[in-house]
């Protein structure tokens, strides 16, 4: 699915078509997505776009009255065609702009969502607990290593919480851990200050390169102009079972933790 750096692409890509822009119309054409598209969302139309944003991987599309809170889900994208453009299969959401533009939301597997946020409305419920963003300064290794303590779980687990820190999603976990030389299956209270240090930071470089590269190219994903993204070629361990560690020579391994796919090395992370 998406992960931070794709969400933050899309937000890249699309953000200068929308800012500044004033909503015509919005088209939901199929309102069945995870979360049943409620009515509010049509108060936007009219509405000036003042920003475009995003927490953790969902995008806010703000406006005086709110926000229209969006998620790409597992298979979601997002696209700036010409109102004139003919709709495509599983366009489930049109929003049309008085550019003469229409950002579309096309899921195959509709596990996308497309939510309102008010303005003197309480935080959506799951908004409330997220942690800070990674690329901020208020994650840092103090944060993991106090929260870590007698943690038994995992850390590749424990840095995929998202109330630890949000986006870090399955292949930056992976990637970190493996430049960090940490074994993914370790248990987090039992990592050092020293090691979360540089896992912090290898986190962040991680991230940083991976939104400056355009994103991960896994299946479904596309950049809003239609062009994939090109980090995957520089992934080390991600995906890579059984082939050989760029450091060492040492098969990659592949185990499930936290039902989730996980990649690394032995010789190298422990």
């Amino acid at each position: 699915m998406p992960e931070l750096p794709e969400v933050e692409v899309t937000r890249l890509g699309i953000a200068p078509f929308l800012t500044n822009k004033t909503i015509e119309k919005i088209r939901i054409h199929n309102p069945n997505m995870r979360w049943p598209v409620p009515n509010e969302v049509l108060l936007s139309e009219g509405q000036r776009i003042s920003s475009v944003t995003r927490r953790a991987k969902y995008l806010f599309i703000n406006t005086a009255l709110g926000a229209l809170v969006m998620h790409l889900g597992m298979s979601g994208k997002m696209r700036v065609l010409d109102i004139s453009e003919a709709r495509q299969l599983h366009d489930h959401i049109e929003i049309e702009l008085s550019s003469g533009k229409k950002l579309v939301m096309n899921d195959p597997r509709r596990f996308g969502s497309c939510l309102w946020q008010g303005v003197s409305d309480d935080a959506l419920t799951l908004l409330q607990k997220l942690g800070p963003e990674p690329l901020t300064d208020d994650f840092n290794a103090q944060r993991l290593f106090e929260l870590s303590r007698k943690r038994k779980a995992p850390i590749k687990a424990f840095i995929m919480d998202n109330a630890v820190v949000v986006g870090v999603g399955n292949i930056y976990a992976n990637e970190s851990l493996f430049k960090s030389g940490i074994d993914p299956r370790r248990a987090a209270g039992r990592i050092s200050k020293a090691r979360y240090e540089r896992l912090a930071d290898n986190i962040k470089l991680v991230l940083a390169k991976a939104i400056e590269q355009g994103g991960t190219t896994l299946r479904d994903f596309a950049q809003a102009d239609g062009k994939p993204g090109y980090f995957a070629q520089h992934l080390h361990v991600y995906g890579r079972t059984g082939e050989l560690c760029d450091a060492c020579q040492t098969p990659i391994r592949n185990q499930v933790i936290g039902q989730r796919n996980t990649f690394f090395c032995i010789s190298c992370q422990k």
